[in-house]
């Protein structure tokens, strides 16, 4: 009995632990990652502009091939949205938000698991040289308390990272 008691004890403890750590931690995050592909901005723009390229190389793909997507829309253009359902990954919806006029960067918003509260992220191919361009793709966030905790155990830069390397693969190709 004094074994239940002590595990329970220990149990509660680690669980106040988690709920003040939690609550010491941003609730913000920003992740992304950067690469150099050896093609035209053109051409790395024209392929990344449109969302239905993303699973080819996106790192969350990967981790579930079974994901079950919807497309509304004309992709590559401002409202076009993207939803996902996935038992490993979550469910999500992605909608573009801006095309800059000189096609540069596109902008969209993030809602995962049926949240409310966008998270903002965009890809931007900027011209190195003309057979040379540099991507960079990023999300700024918030995570609701107590989720907030997992930013200690969850770097989602090493996925953005990994996309890139993806896409840069198949662009080189």
């Amino acid at each position: 009995m004094k074994f239940l008691k002590y595990l329970l004890f220990i149990v509660l403890g680690i669980i106040a632990l988690v709920l003040i750590v939690a609550a010491i931690l941003p609730k913000e995050f920003h992740a992304g990652s950067e690469i150099t592909i050896h093609k035209p901005k053109q051409k790395v723009f024209d392929y990344v502009k449109l969302l239905r390229n993303q699973s080819n190389y996106d790192n969350w793909s990967r981790q579930d091939p079974d994901i079950s997507r919807n497309y509304e829309g004309t992709d590559g253009t401002v409202g076009f949205t993207y939803s996902w359902k996935s038992k490993k990954v979550g469910d999500g919806k992605q909608i573009i938000t801006k095309i800059d006029s000189n096609n540069s960067r596109i902008d969209m918003d993030l809602f995962f698991n049926g949240s409310d509260s966008a998270n903002p992220s965009y890809i931007q191919v900027t011209e190195i040289d003309p057979q040379t361009s540099k991507v960079a793709w990023e999300i700024d966030g918030k995570m609701p308390y107590p989720f907030n905790v997992m930013s200690l155990f969850f770097d989602m830069s090493k996925d953005f990272e990994a996309g890139l390397n993806h896409l840069k693969d198949i662009l080189e190709k």
